[in-house]
């Protein structure tokens, strides 16, 4: 995506239109389009007379965005998990480990980069009925992975919307949603972490179309994805117009849920109860 924001950036520069670039690598005008949305691989070549066409000539610059050509094909970790996920979400998992603040409203279950090992297993199992053990702590360790992001040193801001139904809704037994609830109680405090729960008493609010994740990168010129998970596809919104009305809807779910702490102090007293 970086790579062909910068190309995107470097054709309008020089006031060339998608199908004279197309054109000049034997190709068509929506490979240009795929090219500069990040959503194909790049060869060295095609990128080399790209360069020479947008008349970049100098040797540093052109390395740079070389190197990033060569990069960009490299497959990332995730893919060695590939065969027990949908084909829609390792882009997914490559966007949110390169996202530096990652927003979310979840409503059917604790956001996978909250979840304990115990409720990720029983969230598995219930979503990959007729699976075999095997698969099962492969997608489990996948989500375990995920996690490691919010607990590094460089890792990214995560502010996360829990509607109280996710709390309330039981995956495997008394103890897994204990620990569950717990461990969200821990993880609320990590300084990158602002964790609010929607209660069941607010009534109706922003977040009446569903789950949504909008993710926001340091580079510039990266625009904000929102990401929409579906039942047997996903949406990767881009344009501004649809990303504000996100935007929008998280901005009010914030306003709308308590805050940090008094969500924190609603989690103890779930856990009390459970």
């Amino acid at each position: 995506m970086l790579l062909g924001s910068q190309l995107r950036r470097l054709r309008e520069a020089r006031g060339i239109t998608r199908e004279a670039a197309g054109y000049s690598i034997r190709a068509s005008e929506s490979k240009i389009s795929r090219m500069e949305l990040g959503r194909v691989s790049f060869k060295t070549r095609d990128v080399e007379d790209l360069l020479t066409l947008y008349g970049i000539t100098d040797e540093q610059e052109r390395a740079s965005l070389l190197s990033l050509a060569r990069e960009a094909n490299v497959a990332g970790w995730w893919h060695s998990y590939s065969d027990v996920l949908p084909s829609w979400f390792p882009t997914y998992v490559g966007l949110e480990g390169a996202a530096s603040l990652i927003r979310v409203y979840e409503v059917q279950f604790i956001h996978g980069l909250l979840q304990t090992e115990a409720y990720a297993r029983a969230v598995v199992r219930r979503g990959m009925k007729g699976a075999s053990a095997a698969d099962v702590e492969k997608r489990v360790a996948l989500r375990l992975e995920r996690q490691k992001y919010l607990a590094d040193d460089g890792g990214p801001e995560f502010h996360v919307v829990l509607d109280e139904a996710s709390l309330r809704r039981p995956y495997g037994d008394r103890q897994v949603m204990r620990g569950q609830l717990q461990h969200l109680i821990d993880v609320s405090e990590r300084p990158n972490v602002r964790l609010q729960i929607m209660p069941f008493g607010f009534g109706g609010h922003s977040g009446e179309s569903g789950a949504f994740t909008i993710l926001s990168f340091t580079e510039s010129d990266l625009t904000d994805v929102v990401y929409l998970e579906q039942l047997t596809s996903a949406l990767y919104l881009d344009k501004r117009e649809d990303v504000t009305q996100y935007e929008k809807a998280m901005k009010e779910l914030q306003q709308d849920s308590p805050g940090p702490d008094e969500s924190r102090d609603l989690l103890r007293g779930l856990l009390q109860l459970s």
